[in-house]
């Protein structure tokens, strides 16, 4: 199924899933489906971290499990940086057979151990996959509503997100956010330069302080007040913070769907307790 099509039917809701670490771990996430399995989301993606044919094959491999084995539409994340043309071919070919055709094109987070591929911008991957597989792909975007990290304002992001639709991306998700008038705010410029594919809100509900640092500092993201005092108040005591922290991500939801959101991409760092709560609360809205 081509993901970019239920946004004409209906406010999609999605999951994110990341191999773990160690290849030994894949039954952990494998049981993590089969806690998801009362949610039934639109379809689920799956992480890759750029380079080496471990990260591809752990990506493809529980990729393919998601569509043969749960019955779910897969999406599959694909970083260019590091790779060949060759190594994206090899890869795409991989996955049509195992009827995932939805992939997130990515540039990746650069890493001196890489060597230097024909991707330097994500542009440069969905442009290729655009031009090689035209239709049998069906290509997703990242968009960043308070700015990509490294980009040098928000105009010129934005500029660069309109490049990415026009290569062929048909769809749009979010890295997370925490202030929703960001994200009404990011709308706002998206429609006036002329992008008007589905965007999904990226959510991520979280369930401790390291977490929370290491999101800001990767993605600079704002922590407004209200989210900051809940934080104080409640990091001593993790269960608690778990707790307001799916609260915090419902109340962001329940916002999101109210103003006509196209979708909600949930973040579930594989914690299918959290995706159940947050679903059970959200269920009747979607």
């Amino acid at each position: 199924m081509n993901t970019a099509d239920l946004f004409k039917y209906k406010t999609v809701f999605s999951l994110e899933v990341f191999p773990p670490k160690r290849e030994s771990s894949l039954q952990s996430i494998y049981s993590a489906f089969d806690n998801l399995k009362e949610i039934r989301p639109d379809y689920i993606s799956v992480t890759y971290g750029a380079g080496g044919s471990s990260n591809i094959n752990a990506t493809a491999n529980i990729a393919d499990r998601l569509v043969h084995n749960y019955g779910y539409t897969a999406v599959a994340h694909l970083a260019g940086i590091g790779l060949k043309r060759a190594d994206v071919e090899h890869i795409i070919d991989n996955l049509l057979p195992m009827g995932v055709n939805n992939i997130l094109a990515l540039r990746g987070d650069e890493r001196d151990d890489l060597e230097k591929g024909d991707f330097e911008h994500a542009v440069d991957l969905i442009s290729y996959i655009k031009g090689k597989y035209g239709d049998k792909v069906n290509i997703i975007a990242a968009c960043y509503p308070e700015g990509h990290i490294e980009a040098h304002n928000i105009v010129d992001d934005v500029k660069h997100l309109k490049e990415k639709v026009d290569a062929g991306a048909s769809q749009l998700i979010t890295q997370l956010f925490f202030n929703n008038d960001s994200f009404y705010r990011f709308k706002e410029r998206c429609d006036l330069v002329g992008i008007k594919v589905p965007i999904q809100a990226g959510i991520m509900p979280v369930a401790n302080k390291k977490q929370i640092e290491r999101i800001v500092t990767l993605c600079g993201v704002e922590l407004p007040a209200k989210f900051t005092k809940i934080m104080s108040k409640y990091e001593d005591n993790p269960e608690a913070l778990r707790d307001a922290g799916i609260a915090y991500a419902i109340d962001q939801i329940v916002d999101l769907i109210t103003q006509g959101i196209d979708g909600i991409h949930l973040y579930t760092m594989n914690n299918p307790y959290i995706a159940t709560r947050i679903h059970e609360a959200i269920k009747n809205l979607i």
